[in-house]
């Protein structure tokens, strides 16, 4: 089993900048893609960033310029750098991992976080 958590939320004034990480522990043999998305209340889950295992790294257009996803692959960790928040970006935000569990098997187990609030106040 894998465990993805996250930190780093909190309530923020507009304008504000956070940073995000979420931490990948247990039977990891390496991790693909890695990704942030959020929900805002009474929306649907939107993927937000994406980074690839070789550091190529895709945005939503809301957060482009704003956003930057990074990782750290020798401490299985993925981080969301956020500044000049507004308050639409006020959601939970969840990390998700395609994990290889198995040097033998080369389909990955795509695993979630529970998520971290972050809360943008006007």
């Amino acid at each position: 089993q894998v465990q993805l958590v996250e930190s780093g939320g909190g309530l923020v004034q507009l304008g504000g900048s956070l940073r995000l990480s979420c931490a990948a522990s247990g039977n990891i043999f390496s991790i693909g893609a890695m990704h942030w998305h959020r929900q805002a209340p009474g929306k649907e889950r939107e993927l937000v960033a994406r980074i690839a295992d070789d550091g190529s790294t895709n945005y939503a257009d809301s957060v482009k310029g704003r956003f930057t996803i990074s990782r750290d692959n020798a401490k299985n960790t993925v981080y969301l750098e956020m500044i000049t928040l507004k308050p639409e970006d006020t959601a939970a935000y969840y990390c998700s991992a395609e994990v290889y569990e198995d040097p033998s098997n080369w389909n990955p187990t795509n695993y979630w976080g529970q998520g971290t609030q972050v809360t943008v106040s006007s």
